[in-house]
């Protein structure tokens, strides 16, 4: 017996049928759903230590359970110190069942462990795409505090097939992001 994550099976039980009714689909493919998560973090601290962009990448690899890649700068930044190809940050996309996981660990575990926490912004990019950003790793329940030298943050995009901002914003409430109230 395969396996499937919880919010893929609730995806086509509840949130299908109850996105159909609310926008009038005619067909269940009309229907929007969450092509991939890309997960974004960058390191400009790593120019200086290079010992830095390999904990990165380990204690992003260890968030998402999928192998963190590096990614390089594209051109020479003299401001910076910046040489074209250093390696600047890590990156990670996650598709079907790793990304449905992904996304129920970080509406379950990792969102209500912020402090003063009442929800994220509703502002999606236009086209239904919505990307966020996490000020510190901590959260995650798979990074050790005590083993931590310095505090990074990341960015989440959630990727979907809608055409419309409404649409995008009503698939992610149905999977469960907790947006703000306006």
């Amino acid at each position: 017996m395969k396996y499937t994550p919880e919010l893929s099976k609730k995806y086509l039980a509840e949130i299908v049928p109850a996105l159909m009714k609310e926008f009038g689909y005619k067909n269940v493919m009309q229907v929007p759903k969450l092509k991939k998560i890309v997960v974004n973090q960058g390191v400009g601290k790593a120019i200086a230590d290079k010992k830095l962009i390999e904990v990165a990448t380990t204690e992003l690899s260890n968030i998402v359970g999928q192998k963190a890649i590096q990614t390089l700068s594209r051109k020479d930044i003299s401001n910076f110190k910046v040489r074209k190809k250093m390696p600047i940050g890590v990156m990670v996309t996650l598709r079907r069942d790793k990304m449905y996981e992904f996304l129920e660990r970080l509406v379950r575990v990792a969102l209500p462990r912020i402090r003063d926490f009442h929800g994220i912004d509703s502002k999606l990019d236009g086209r239904g795409n919505y990307t966020f950003g996490i000020t510190e790793q901590i959260i995650f329940p798979e990074i050790e505090v005590d083993k931590i030298n310095s505090i990074l943050g990341m960015n989440i995009t959630f990727v979907t097939s809608a055409k419309t901002d409404e649409e995008g914003y009503a698939l992610l409430k149905e999977f469960g992001l907790p947006f703000k109230k306006n």
